[in-house]
């Protein structure tokens, strides 16, 4: 059994067809064909039932996928500790992100990272919260960017930033001639929220819960963008995140109010998977986050 075999089974059974696996890993389709079978010849189980079209994993399939997977990371991990030995900076970094967010911070902090370690290549993934949390529990992201609470316990947290959870309201409502607002006088209202999958979309909920009452949810997105368009044309209310708020230049800016009844937060941290070996560069990159976020410079 090779290491590229490993590979082989990952990228099948992630595309779940001969035909986009062999393009992806830039083999001809016989050749990755005859690798599987060779494959299940030596380990005397079937992985992959074939079917018309597409293939589905066996039992056998699943648990060898699993441990592929771990196999593979762990020779990554192995990979980065003997360059950090060398003190030879290069290889790559796969930063997960949460999209919004992500765009304030990683402006800031990327070029910092690149002008220290020219020779790292960066790669970034940007997913919704529980997605993001899967790669990352999977060693699949280095580290990534997350918003808490999680709900994977296999994960090492660094805190990051404490912001500051406002009320978004539109700019003719009632509330916009306010200074601040109590959550508890909105029970009446519209709500705009996140969809399900999105860590803020738990927040917001659990905020409207500790208030007293269940969010009437009007329209949902992915975008939390889209949220504040939407509450800015007098759709509903909804709940922002200090850093993305839009100022005055945008178009459709909704009025932003501070919570007085609460006093919300969300907490951001950067998350690796446990046990993980955290290469130089890496441990470098939370360094340069960190310094980035205290001095508000994004």
């Amino acid at each position: 059994m090779e290491l590229r075999q490993l590979e082989y089974a990952l990228m099948l059974a992630e595309e779940r067809n001969f035909s986009r696996a062999a393009e992806k890993l830039h083999l001809a389709q016989p050749s990755l064909s005859q690798q599987m079978i060779k494959l299940e010849k030596e380990l005397g189980v079937q992985l992959f039932e074939r079917r018309p079209g597409d293939i589905q994993l066996t039992y056998a399939g699943k648990r060898f996928v699993d441990q592929a997977s771990r196999i593979l990371d762990q020779v990554e991990q192995l990979k980065q500790e003997m360059e950090d030995l060398t003190d030879n900076a290069r290889g790559e970094i796969v930063i997960g992100t949460l999209p919004i967010t992500g765009s304030h911070l990683l402006p800031a902090a990327l070029p910092l990272f690149q002008k220290e370690f020219p020779g790292i290549e960066l790669v970034l993934v940007e997913e919704p919260t529980n997605q993001l949390e899967q790669l990352t529990l999977k060693g699949q992201t280095d580290i990534s960017l997350l918003s808490l609470p999680l709900s994977e316990k296999g994960l090492e947290i660094i805190p990051l930033l404490d912001e500051p959870i406002l009320l978004a309201v539109p700019p003719h409502h009632p509330f916009s001639l306010k200074k601040e607002i109590a959550l508890r006088d909105c029970k009446e209202e519209s709500f705009i929220l996140l969809k399900k999958g999105q860590g803020f979309r738990e927040i917001s909920l659990r905020l409207c819960q500790e208030a007293g009452f269940e969010p009437h949810v009007v329209f949902e997105s992915t975008n939390i963008e889209t949220v504040q368009s939407l509450v800015a044309s007098g759709l509903g209310v909804g709940f922002i995140p200090k850093m993305v708020t839009r100022t005055r230049r945008s178009a459709h800016v909704p009025i932003f109010l501070p919570i007085s009844d609460l006093n919300p937060t969300r907490t951001l941290v950067i998350g690796y998977k446990k046990g993980r070996y955290l290469s130089k560069a890496a441990e470098s990159f939370i360094h340069i986050m960190r310094k980035v976020v205290e001095s508000g410079n994004y």
